[in-house]
């Protein structure tokens, strides 16, 4: 691709100041609306380390006829709407990549939520508040809803840049000459895209954690059969934990899902596979973190050697999660390629002062200027 079909790329790919506005102020209302059930589960608490507990997957209940409302995944919600809707609002973050952190961030929300839909319905959750699965069901619809906006936001919210006058535009102070400057070369790709190191690192852990978790799946699907385990795929009493959280084989699938997809953004080295790795990332941290903290309450690593090969590999599969999300958001969180996009519009006009510098590439102007210049 030469640099004039690069420049078109970028510029098509442009999301307006309104569509950024725009996106800033859903990501906000989502981060609103998770935070809002954290506090509900804050107050309602006995202790406010059962909360932390109960993120890390304890099964104590925090008062008699309720239940709680958020899990490990909230808190991760509340951080990177906040982090998408900071990328709006900084001019020095590409439009590329401003337009990817809400594309994560939508897509999260809505393979995360979308089974809460029917689960929060459910017949088996009618010895709960009736209020408060009510209104947790509203909150779903409207992440929900929030989610399909940012879609819509980025998906109608771009344009080509009008092009920008230079010095020499009428109404400016006479000049000698006026030249295009040159911009400097950093590598292919569009704004904000992963270098290619970091992009190789993310994308083969990312890969591999995907695999892995879909690896999981299909192994529970053979082993439990597929009455037993729809159950953990679509909510059921047995494996209900918390009011906003997916059932455990949906989310499970969900993250290979994201993990995947942000794998091959990032070897794509595509301007969305930052953000989409950061955010699968992030999320995979949550869930293998979880998954070795009940391993560790229950003790056993101290008898790892003594356990069945399956919950050592379980154990092991936590391991490799955790490790390779951690790698991956060190890799992912490096800065892209700068944008030079302005550079190639940019001009440069020379001749009025006369120890002015001349730009490089520009020729020399005569001793004498011709009459009334």
């Amino acid at each position: 691709m030469d640099r004039g079909q690069a420049v078109s790329t970028v510029r098509d790919s442009v999301l307006t100041r309104g569509a950024r506005g725009a996106g800033a102020v859903i990501c906000l209302l989502l981060a609103l609306l998770a935070a809002g059930w954290i506090i509900r589960d804050l107050v309602v608490a006995e202790h406010r380390a059962d909360v932390w507990w109960a993120w890390l997957g304890e099964t104590r209940r925090p008062r008699e006829f309720t239940a709680w409302a958020t899990s490990a995944l909230d808190p991760l919600l509340v951080l990177g709407a906040l982090a998408a809707a900071v990328a709006q609002v900084r001019s020095a973050v590409a439009s590329s990549v401003a337009a990817g952190a809400l594309l994560s961030l939508a897509a999260a929300v809505a393979l995360l939520r979308i089974p809460l839909v029917w689960v929060l319905g459910a017949d088996w959750l009618q010895g709960l508040d009736g209020g408060l699965t009510g209104w947790a069901r509203i909150t779903v619809l409207a992440q929900l809803a929030l989610a399909a906006a940012l879609f819509v936001v980025v998906a109608t919210g771009r344009r080509r840049p009008p092009g920008r006058p230079g010095r020499h535009a009428a109404g400016a102070a006479p000049v000698y000459g006026v030249v295009r400057a040159v911009p400097s070369v950093v590598g292919p790709g569009r704004p904000g895209s992963p270098y290619r190191g970091p992009a190789v690192t993310a994308g083969v852990l990312l890969g591999a954690a995907g695999l892995t978790l879909a690896g999981w799946e299909i192994h529970w699907r053979q082993q439990l059969g597929w009455y037993l385990y729809r159950k953990g795929l679509l909510g059921d009493a047995s494996v209900f934990r918390a009011l906003l959280q997916p059932p455990v084989h949906w989310q499970g699938a969900a993250l290979a899902v994201l993990a995947l997809g942000a794998a091959a953004a990032a070897l794509r080295r595509a301007a969305v596979g930052r953000p989409a790795a950061l955010t699968a990332a992030a999320l995979l941290l949550a869930h293998g973190a979880v998954a070795l903290v009940h391993t560790a309450r229950a003790g056993e690593f101290g008898r790892l050697a003594a356990l069945p090969v399956h919950t050592q590999l379980e154990a092991g599969t936590a391991v490799f999660v955790a490790a390779a999300a951690l790698v991956v958001l060190l890799a992912a969180a490096r800065p892209g390629l700068p944008d030079t996009s302005r550079d190639l519009d940019a001009v440069r006009a020379y001749g009025m002062a006369p120890d002015e510098e001349r730009p490089p590439h520009a020729p020399p102007p005569p001793s004498t200027l011709p009459p009334g210049w």
